[in-house]
């Protein structure tokens, strides 16, 4: 009985025991968890950066499809069949060159049977006209003969002409593109036979609105980066302005030329042009430093605390984003300490820490 009476006593002390130590345990947390959120406890590391100034460009930026100086699809204006093809597929071609040969046997035929006739009366207009001289012949019957002189050289002419019709020529000097043409092949008017490009110079014709009238000038520089080509931008000029603001869109017709020596630019590509108006200093920060929600964008501004460095949450307004940075109107000033990096480990009122070190890993740094 005794015995027993023992161990149950001994099981209550345990049980109390147990009720003391996981007391203790709670206190000592809920005081831990206090110092933490009362800016104690162990400071975060953090990339510390001294806000500084960096020049941005006010930039109008439209978007533009590139073409060449002149472009022209060649076509036929008959129906015939190819008899020679002159080029290949991508060459360079110069002004007056023959590109196509159609079939022309009719048209050869016809200037023989011209040419035939105008020597017949090229004869027959000088006998007349040597009886006229001599007074043998009236002088109406050598003028009747000069008239029909006259009219066979015009039907050479004509016949000429319709060869012409037969041989297709490149109407200015450019490069040839892409031709599923072959000798044999029968066109038909309209048909088109090639793409002729001068792409020595491109032109990018752009639409801006009515408001930046004022900025725009023949000959103002201006840059174009196309989509094809990232990390490239061409530097070229405004060579034409719109007579006329489109009254339905507000937008003045603009068209801009880039010199293309080395063919980089080529027609069609999508094109954003950007017209520079100035360059100003204003306060910057990384794009890694500044947070955004909803139209709302904030840094984490390193100010002192009770006992050392603390992180709040400071509001900004933001402008341009250029090279990696964002322009800061207000809310920072040169040479404020804002967090660098890693905001997602930081809360707003938490220690932070750090000394020299690299950045990003608990360093300092001075923004450009």
């Amino acid at each position: 009985m005794i015995r027993r009476h023992f161990f149950l006593i001994l099981a209550l002390v345990a049980v109390v025991l147990m009720l003391v130590v996981g007391g203790f345990k709670l206190a000592f947390a809920g005081k831990e968890k206090a110092g933490a959120g009362g800016g104690g406890g162990r400071a975060t590391p953090v990339s510390q950066l001294v806000v500084g100034q960096r020049p941005f460009t006010d930039r109008i930026e439209v978007l533009g499809v590139a073409k060449g100086r002149q472009s022209v699809t060649i076509t036929s204006n008959t129906a015939e069949m190819i008899t020679a093809v002159h080029f290949s597929d991508g060459q360079a071609v110069s002004r007056g060159q023959v590109l196509v040969e159609l079939k022309a046997d009719q048209e050869n035929a016809g200037i023989a049977e011209a040419r035939a006739s105008l020597a017949q009366a090229e004869r027959d207009y000088q006998r007349w006209k040597a009886l006229a001289e001599k007074g043998i012949a009236p002088r109406a019957t050598a003028e009747q003969y000069l008239s029909a002189y006259e009219t066979a050289k015009a039907a050479v002419a004509s016949a000429q002409a319709q060869k012409l019709d037969r041989v297709i020529r490149a109407p200015f000097s450019g490069r040839v593109g892409i031709s599923d043409i072959a000798p044999g092949a029968l066109i038909s008017p309209g048909t088109a036979i090639v793409t002729l490009d001068d792409t020595s110079v491109i032109r990018v014709d752009f639409s801006i609105p009515d408001r930046y009238l004022t900025t725009l000038r023949v000959g103002l520089p201006i840059n174009a980066r196309p989509d094809a080509l990232p990390g490239e931008t061409f530097q070229g000029r405004i060579a034409q302005i719109d007579t006329r603001i489109d009254p339905a869109t507000r937008a003045i017709k603009a068209r801009a030329e880039f010199p293309n020596s080395d063919g980089r630019l080529r027609p069609g590509m999508l094109v954003k042009v950007g017209i520079d108006q100035g360059v100003r200093q204003s306060v910057a920060v990384p794009e890694a430093a500044v947070q955004f929600e909803g139209t709302q964008a904030s840094v984490f501004l390193i100010a002192k605390g009770p006992k050392g460095q603390i992180a709040r949450r400071t509001n900004v307004e933001t402008g341009l984003d250029q090279g990696g940075y964002v322009e800061v109107r207000s809310g920072l000033k040169a040479g404020d300490k804002i967090i660098a990096d890693g905001l997602n480990r930081v809360q707003d009122g938490a220690p932070v820490g750090g000394g020299q070190g690299k950045p990003g890993n608990g360093g300092e740094r001075k923004a450009p």
